[in-house]
């Protein structure tokens, strides 16, 4: 399967015009046209609908959509990589980041190593703990920097030094605002906005001293900025560490740690056995200087 073919096919599904996607492509409507029908020919799949002036994905073109911008993005950040082993000073290193405390020291690193690597340059992904680390192991990252705990089996990690906390994220004028922490009884019965995550969801449960099934869940978050809105409408208590809360404060929220304190650990994580550019070798060398001194 040629990869310009498929580079062809994302243009088309996004602009919804096979004449249009030809004229952005540098090519002729019929060849773009043959290039289509040769690429369903060969999956054995119809990939579009085609109208008379706009053309859509079936079902199988959507999955198939899905699919291809991951293959084309690794490939891209592939490309990127090898053309970087011949200049140690230039290239990409690629992060992903949950939001909280390590979210405002990031920059002070990007910055320091961006002094001493002018040429090199950064792609962000802020996302929940699973999210990152789907991508670490499909090699669309190259780094994850994570609240633990994490697979140790599967990844090499610094530890950092930036402790979270956790809490409960409320209305400001709700009357457990006016407490200093908040305790299990206090928690127990009120409808909660949970950390998507499995096993955090299990790790709070194990806290409150419940199963998990007994947590009045109303709803789960992978980002606290949806789940902000729905404890401003008064809708639930959302459970989350104070950094996440600290990068996206709201006038009509306040955050309220636990008692007894619960606090986590952050880590710097990538694939064990794991070839990077020089970019990335060398970000993640500066990283463990820097937190080894």
């Amino acid at each position: 399967m040629d990869v310009r073919v498929l580079r062809y096919f994302l243009t088309v599904a996004k602009i919804g015009n096979i004449t249009k996607a030809a004229e952005i492509l540098h090519i002729t409507q019929p060849t773009l046209s043959r290039q289509l029908m040769d690429l369903e020919e060969e999956l054995d799949t119809r990939l579009f609908i085609r109208g008379k002036r706009q053309i859509t994905l079936t079902d199988s073109g959507l999955l198939f959509q899905q699919r291809v911008k991951e293959i084309v993005s690794l490939l891209d950040k592939t490309e990127r990589d090898l053309a970087e082993q011949k200049d140690l000073l230039g290239g990409v290193v690629s992060i992903g980041c949950v939001e909280s405390t390590v979210s405002r020291a990031l920059p002070e690193l990007l910055e320091e190593f961006s002094n001493r690597h002018p040429r090199v340059q950064y792609e962000l992904y802020s996302a929940d703990g699973d999210d990152i680390r789907e991508k670490l192991d499909r090699g669309n990252i190259d780094i994850g920097i994570l609240l633990e705990p994490i697979e140790a089996a599967k990844y090499d990690y610094i530890r950092l030094p930036y402790q979270e906390q956790w809490g409960i994220l409320m209305r400001r004028d709700d009357l457990l605002a006016q407490k200093s922490s908040i305790g299990i009884q206090d928690i127990l019965t009120l409808p909660l906005i949970l950390p998507r995550r499995t096993i955090v969801q299990n790790e709070i449960a194990s806290w409150l001293g419940v199963e998990n099934e007994s947590l009045r869940i109303f709803a789960s978050h992978n980002l606290l900025t949806n789940a902000m809105l729905l404890v401003e409408r008064k809708l639930g208590y959302a459970i989350c560490v104070s950094g996440s809360y600290s990068i996206r404060e709201s006038e009509r929220t306040c955050f309220v740690p636990f008692e007894p304190e619960r606090t986590t650990s952050h880590v710097l994580a990538w694939k064990k056995n794991n070839l990077f550019s020089s970019a990335t070798a060398h970000f993640i060398q500066f990283i463990k200087d820097t937190y080894s001194a």
